[in-house]
């Protein structure tokens, strides 16, 4: 068993349960919450699947991930009254899951003989868009279109996993300082607030403004 094996689980339950505990935020039932605990963890793998022509669909292929998201999502939920940094925890469990994803997507991808550019490409939609979904059924701005670095940790993920493949790093090995540098990169832009420049409307000049996450 690789390493990429072991961490699919641990991803998709991470993405179910932030999934799920953004419904908890927006006091839905328990069936809400798994509505919204599936799509983000299985969303972005579905569309990446779709976009390459890649059938089944994993959770089709393997329906015991689908089962396992809903039980994921429904203990994030009922967990979460005992969650006493409800952002924390969420915003930890969804950085988990955004390099895991991505790493994932750039392991598949690369499985269907794709140009390394789409590759990477591949690797940003199945760890970004799955949360993309969530916050828009949340009714949320989506966190990969804040001020954060959100989408060029993904981006950052995939090119080192892909470069450390290609000049021959072990599989295990590559995943595992791709998983590291990722997380890590993600937690210090929510830390410091680490952002791309944003243009400002009014002067056409490009400014970094503050994080605004609610």
């Amino acid at each position: 068993m690789t390493l990429l094996d072991m961490i699919y689980p641990l991803a998709i339950a991470a993405e179910a349960a932030s999934g799920a505990l953004m419904g908890t935020r927006r006091q839905m039932d328990l069936f809400g919450v798994s509505v919204i605990g599936t799509v983000t963890a299985l969303g972005g793998g579905s569309i990446r699947d779709m976009l390459l022509g890649h059938y089944p669909l994993g959770w089709v292929a393997h329906p015991q991930y689908l089962l396992f998201t809903i039980a994921a999502a429904v203990a994030a939920a009922l967990l979460a009254g005992s969650l006493h940094h409800l952002k924390r925890a969420f915003l930890l469990l969804d950085a988990l899951g955004l390099v895991a994803f991505t790493v994932i997507g750039c392991n598949i991808a690369a499985g269907t003989g794709a140009h390394v550019a789409v590759v990477v490409v591949m690797g940003m939609i199945t760890g970004v868009f799955g949360g993309l979904l969530r916050d828009i059924l949340c009714n949320q701005v989506p966190l990969v279109l804040r001020r954060d670095l959100y989408a060029t940790v993904s981006m950052v993920t995939g090119v080192l996993y892909v470069g450390l493949l290609y000049f021959g790093v072990g599989p295990d090995l590559a995943t595992g300082v791709a998983l590291a540098v990722g997380f890590s990169l993600r937690l210090l832009a929510i830390r410091f607030s680490l952002a791309l420049p944003v243009p400002d409307a009014g002067t056409g000049a490009f400014e970094a403004l503050p994080d605004e996450r609610a």
